[in-house]
């Protein structure tokens, strides 16, 4: 790794140069450029968006006293980079509902985008935690489109910002059913609305 080095816009720097100073500010502004005109971006800048997010994530871990862990990387459907930790004592970072997780989301995030100036989808996960959830909120919507779809109306509960989205995502192609949320945070909660109860 010492010795790989990456072309970013008219120069080639390290990697240690992308997570550490010298030119690490230029290396990221070329970068910044390219993802925010749409261009896909290499597989070395990829990684070394990802060797950033992974750093600040073990010193963030570090704090908690996992220092064992390991973080899996992997691209997501979205174009978001997730790392997901295993191993150790985690369940204290996923809180009551994934709360602590989000939080520690976006700490994380804060960090990463000021380090690389701009802002890159990351998604923290421990042990799969929201890749579960992910297939048991998709079956909540599946499960309440149908009762919405015999009652006229169903009101889910409360979730966060990126929970009802995948509960809208799971929905999006059902013509029987709309949805929208309503409410104030911390209590917004998903709608779900049979369209013949609109006829």
């Amino acid at each position: 790794m010492e010795d790989e080095t990456f072309e970013v816009g008219n120069g080639e720097f390290s990697a240690e140069e992308y997570t550490g100073t010298a030119h690490a500010d230029d290396a990221f502004a070329a970068i910044k450029v390219r993802y925010e005109a749409g261009e896909a971006l290499t597989d070395k800048e990829m990684d070394a968006i990802a060797d950033v997010a992974v750093t600040y994530l073990r010193q963030i871990l570090a704090l908690f006293g996992e220092t064992s862990s390991s973080i899996d990387e992997y691209d997501g459907d979205d174009g978001e980079l997730i790392l997901d930790v295993n191993g150790g004592n985690l369940a204290v970072l996923i809180g009551r509902h994934g709360r602590t997780l989000d939080a520690l989301q976006l700490v994380l995030s804060s960090l990463v985008s000021s380090r690389i100036s701009f802002f890159y989808p990351i998604v923290v996960d421990i042990e799969s935690y929201k890749m579960r959830r992910k297939k048991k909120l998709r079956s909540i919507a599946l499960s309440a489109a149908e009762r919405a779809r015999r009652q006229g109306r169903v009101a889910l509960a409360p979730m966060n910002a990126y929970e009802r989205r995948i509960i809208h995502l799971a929905l999006v192609d059902d013509g029987s059913v709309t949805t929208h949320s309503e409410g104030e945070d911390p209590n917004r909660r998903v709608i779900i609305t049979a369209l013949t109860e609109q006829l």
